[in-house]
C-alpha cells in the first residue's frame, strides 16, 4: 500500500475532540426511547430513564466496593435486564467487562477468569455452586455480588459483598462518569478453539461504538430492514457470547425495546415473542429450530408471523428457513466471529431479489451477505493472492475493519497468527461473487479432502437437512485408505418413533448428483441416526466432539 502526506489543519485551541464512549450510546438510546421498555421476563419493567438511572447506581455501587479504573470485573448471569446494566456502567467507569462463558466447563471457567485477572464478581445465584469450588484458587478476588430473582438468604462459602438490588437501592441515581481515551478497554470475553486453552479476546470503547453504528446502519438499511426505534428485540445469543453479537449496545442506541429472556426456556421464550410482540432476534440455528419445534409454535396455536431473525454462528439451511417462513418467520443470514466483534456481513436483499417471492430469495437468504459498511473482505488462495469476485473461486475469508479484535489477551504468537500479512484470517473458507455476496463453505479445518477434491460439509448438510423426516444434521470428514477422507453424517430425525434410514437419506441425495449439484462421492457413505447431536457452549455443531464419536 502506498503512503501520502494529506494536508491535516490545526483544530482551534478551544475545540474538543470528543472521544467514542459506551455511555454516548446510553445517552442517544435514552433520548430517541421515549417511553419505550427494557423487560426481564415476566418479572419487571422499566423505562430507559430508569434504565439509565440503574446504570448510575450500579457505578455508584461497584466504586463503593473498591472497584477502580483498569480492573477487569467478571459477570456470570443469564440474559437479564442487570446484564444489560453491566454493559454499560462498568465500563463507563474505566474497568474492564469480563463477560465469563458460563457453559465452559468448570477447569476452563477457573482458566479464563485467572487468565483475566479479575477483581471482582457479579454473580446470579444460580452460578454460586459453580464458583465455590473456585474460589480459593482464584486469591485475587476481591468480592463477589450476588445477583438474586428474588431476596432470600443465601447459604456459600463465598465471601459475598451483598446483594445486586438490596445494594443499588442504596446509592444516588445519578454518577459523574469520567472521560478518558477512546482507546480504553472495555470488553474482554474468551473464545474456544480445537486445541489450547481458550483465547482471550478484547475490544475498546472505540471499537464498540463503531461496531454498533456500522451495525445500526445495516439493520436500517433497505432490503435489510430489521431493527429500528419502533422495534420490539429480544436476543437469543447468550449475553456471554461477542455481547450478544453486539445487538443491546445497537438496540440501546437506537431507544427500542428490549426484553430479556434469562434462561433460555423453551416455553418462557415463546411466551415472550407472543406477550410483548417481539420484532427481531438473533441466534444461532439449533435454538432457531429449537423454537420452531416447540409445541405451540409447531402446532400453530401461536402466532410467530412478522418475527425476524437473523441467524448466525453457523449456516443457516434452506430447509430451517424455508420451515420457518411456513410459520410467517423471516429469516436471514449474518457473518462474523467473537474476534471481529462480530459483524463483517449480512444479508441485504438486492432490490430486485427483496420483491421476488419466497423461493426466488431463498439461496440469498442463506448466504453470508454483503459486507456491512466499513468492511473490507477478501478470499485469497495458500499464497494469499486476491481470488476474483466470481462466486466460484473458493479461498481462505480475510477481513479489516475499524472494529476487529487487535490482538488475544497475552498471547502474542497466536495474534500474529490471527493478523498474518496485515489482515485477520478468519480460518473460513468462501467465495464471492459478482455482486460482492459472500458464501461461506467451511471452516479450514472441517472441509472433506476426497479423492484429491475438497467437498463443503455446510454445503452437504444444507441438502440432507432437506430430506423428509431430518430434523438436523452434522457432517464431517472421517479417514478413509482410498479417498484420503469420506464424508460421515449424524441425523436428528424429526420423529423419533419413524426415523429416516441411512439408504432413505442417501437416495434423497442421488436428486442433487442428478441435477449436478454435488457428485457422487459427496453423499456420505456412513450416516447415522441420533437422539442428539454435540453441540458448543453457544449453541454450535461441536465438530470435535462429533469426530470423536463417528
Amino acid at each position: 500500500m502506498s503512503t501520502i502526506t494529506p494536508k491535516i489543519l490545526p483544530p482551534t485551541p478551544s475545540a474538543t475532540n470528543s472521544p467514542l464512549l459506551i455511555g454516548d450510546l446510553l445517552e442517544s438510546g435514552v433520548r430517541m426511547a421515549g417511553r419505550n421498555q427494557i423487560v426481564y421476563r415476566d418479572q419487571c419493567r422499566h423505562d430507559y430513564r430508569h434504565f439509565r438511572e440503574r446504570v448510575h447506581q450500579l457505578a455508584h455501587t461497584l466504586t463503593a466496593l473498591g472497584v477502580n479504573a483498569g480492573d477487569v470485573v467478571a459477570v456470570l448471569d443469564w440474559d437479564s435486564h442487570r446484564y444489560l446494566e453491566c454493559f454499560f456502567a462498568i465500563p463507563m467507569i474505566g474497568a474492564v467487562l469480563h463477560t465469563v462463558n458460563v457453559r465452559l466447563s468448570p477447569e476452563q471457567i477457573l482458566y479464563t477468569m485467572e487468565h483475566a485477572e479479575d477483581v471482582f464478581v457479579l454473580v446470579h445465584e444460580d452460578f454460586v455452586p459453580l464458583l465455590e469450588p473456585l474460589a480459593d484458587k482464584l486469591p485475587n478476588i476481591r468480592g463477589y455480588l450476588l445477583c438474586q430473582e428474588e431476596a432470600k438468604d443465601v447459604s456459600t462459602s463465598l465471601p459475598l459483598v451483598g446483594e445486586f438490588e438490596a445494594l443499588l437501592s442504596e446509592q444516588p441515581d445519578y454518577y459523574n462518569f469520567p472521560t478518558f481515551d477512546e482507546n480504553a478497554v472495555a470488553t474482554l470475553f474468551y473464545t474456544t478453539g480445537t486445541t489450547g486453552n481458550p483465547k482471550g479476546v478484547f475490544f475498546t470503547h472505540r471499537q464498540l461504538v463503531l461496531h454498533t453504528l456500522g451495525e445500526a446502519s445495516t439493520f436500517q438499511a433497505p432490503g435489510c430492514e430489521l431493527l429500528n426505534r419502533d422495534k420490539v428485540y429480544m436476543p437469543i445469543t447468550p449475553m456471554f457470547h461477542v455481547h450478544a453479537w453486539g445487538v443491546p449496545y445497537t438496540a440501546t442506541l437506537m431507544g427500542a425495546t428490549q426484553v430479556y429472556p434469562g434462561r433460555y426456556e423453551p416455553e418462557m421464550l415463546v411466551k415472550l415473542l407472543v406477550s410483548e410482540k417481539v420484532d427481531f432476534s438473533h441466534c444461532v440455528p439449533t435454538l432457531l429450530n429449537m423454537v420452531v419445534s416447540a409445541d405451540a409454535v409447531a402446532s400453530k396455536q401461536v402466532d410467530l408471523s412478522g418475527w425476524k431473525v437473523l441467524v448466525g454462528g453457523s449456516a443457516l439451511t434452506q430447509a430451517l428457513a424455508s420451515r420457518a417462513w411456513s410459520l410467517g418467520i423471516d429469516t436471514r443470514s449474518a457473518y462474523g466471529m467473537s474476534e471481529t466483534c462480530p459483524l463483517l456481513t449480512a444479508d441485504i436483499l438486492p432490490r430486485d431479489v427483496g420483491k421476488a417471492d419466497f423461493d426466488t430469495q431463498l439461496p440469498w437468504r442463506c448466504k453470508a451477505g454483503l459486507p456491512v459498511p466499513l468492511v473490507k473482505l477478501q478470499v485469497v488462495d495458500v499464497d494469499g493472492k486476491p481470488l476474483p469476485h466470481d462466486g466460484k473461486s473458493v479461498g481462505e475469508v480475510r477481513a479489516q475493519a475499524p472494529w476487529l479484535t487487535q490482538a488475544y489477551y497475552k498471547e502474542e504468537q497466536r495474534s500474529e497468527e490471527l493478523w498474518r500479512d496485515g489482515w485477520l484470517h478468519t480460518g473460513d473458507v468462501g467465495s464471492i461473487d459478482e455482486h460482492g455476496f459472500l458464501t461461506i463453505s467451511d471452516r479450514i479445518k472441517d472441509v472433506i479432502k476426497t479423492g484429491g477434491e475438497w467437498l463443503s460439509s455446510l454445503e452437504l448438510e444444507s441438502y440432507i437437512s432437506q430430506c423428509p423426516g431430518v430434523a438436523e444434521v452434522a457432517v464431517i470428514g472421517i479417514a478413509d485408505d482410498k479417498w484420503g477422507e469420506r464424508p460421515a453424517a449424524l441425523v436428528v430425525p424429526s420423529d423419533l418413533s419413524n426415523p429416516p434410514t441411512a439408504e432413505d437419506v442417501q437416495a434423497f441425495m442421488e436428486q442433487f448428483v442428478k441435477q449436478g449439484a454435488i457428485n457422487r462421492w459427496g453423499i456420505p457413505s456412513l450416516i447415522r441416526v441420533v437422539d442428539e447431536i454435540p453441540k458448543t457452549s453457544v449453541g454450535k455443531l461441536d465438530k470435535k466432539r462429533i469426530r470423536t464419536e463417528v
